[in-house]
């Protein structure tokens, strides 16, 4: 899931006959012109209706995991045996029980929060200093860009979900841990997507301006290269944490995450899934919706802002 590259946005020169949606995000983009810069992005995020369908489905699963506990308090520590797989519907138990008691709609908030905070600080973390790291790799160019992409093709070459699975198998599952694994496999997509947008602005004017005015690398990358990639920043950070949800949930599900009684989306499925030949239903499916809810949500809202950001580029 990684997000498409923004050099040549649809629409633009040379691409024939120009997109009606392009057409009309351009006039969304040009209706304010004395607005900023994020405002006029924001005219044309919001007439994507996919956009802010993902935009609401994100507020709602925040609202729910964050708000919802306080509105429906349950007791998500205690076992309790004799209210063990309660159906959907029970006395007090909207969503039903799980097989050790506890209620199933309190225990879909709580392992949200673990979920959306693992993949928020997660993708975050990736999207950071895979950005650096391409930055620097494409701007300096020679011997350095060579060794940093070596270094990255390398790793790219193992499958990340069984990097994932050998690093967690190792050291001991907790969520500073669960960031850390999941963010040393995810920095390696932003880094090569950052390095190829760092080596087409490197040869900018203004870079150059920059150098002839005795300024260093660190000045270019940090003060220039970034703040010129921060289209393809933002759009890709959707992404990433997009699939930093997703391995949360792999990892979960194979029984490699945080340790009871916490939870998330996924060991509620690994958890549920055993039951399901009972007719237990209810113990897998409002988590795999979540999973499913959550993941589309941060796609359409990528897709919105890429959109908005390449009608940015085509006018700038």
């Amino acid at each position: 899931m990684t997000a498409p590259s923004m050099d040549a946005p649809a629409g633009g020169p040379g691409s024939g006959a120009a997109d009606p949606a392009a057409v009309v995000d351009a006039a969304a983009y040009e209706a304010a012109p004395s607005a900023g810069p994020v405002r006029r992005v924001l005219a044309v995020f919001t007439r994507s209706k996919l956009a802010l369908t993902g935009a609401a489905l994100l507020l709602g699963l925040l609202l729910l995991c964050y708000l919802g506990p306080l509105l429906h308090p349950t007791d998500q520590t205690h076992t309790d045996l004799s209210q063990a797989s309660l159906p959907p519907g029970s006395p007090g138990h909207l969503l039903g029980t799980t097989d050790l008691g506890y209620d199933m709609l309190g225990r879909l908030m709580y392992g949200g929060q673990t979920s959306l905070e693992v993949g928020l600080a997660a993708g975050l973390l990736a999207t950071l200093f895979g950005t650096v790291y391409g930055a620097v790799a494409g701007y300096f160019g020679g011997w350095v860009d060579a060794a940093m992409m070596r270094v990255t093709d390398a790793a790219l070459a193992i499958p990340a979900l069984f990097l994932l699975v050998v690093v967690a198998a190792i050291v001991t599952p907790g969520k500073p841990v669960l960031i850390l694994i999941i963010a040393s496999v995810a920095w390696l997509s932003p880094a090569r997507l950052i390095r190829g947008e760092a080596l087409a602005l490197r040869s900018r004017d203004y870079v150059h301006a920059m150098r002839l005015m005795g300024g260093g690398g660190g000045r270019a990358v940090f003060r220039h290269i970034l703040p010129g990639a921060v289209g393809t920043v933002v759009v890709n950070a959707t992404f990433q944490i997009a699939d930093a949800i997703l391995y949360v949930a792999y990892l979960s599900f194979l029984g490699l995450s945080v340790p009871p009684p916490a939870a998330d989306w996924g060991s509620m499925l690994s958890a549920g899934i055993t039951y399901t030949q009972v007719g237990h239903w209810w113990l897998i499916f409002p988590p795999g919706l979540a999973v499913v809810l959550v993941v589309a949500a941060f796609t359409f809202v990528g897709d919105g802002l890429r959109d908005a950001f390449d009608v940015r580029l085509q006018k700038s």
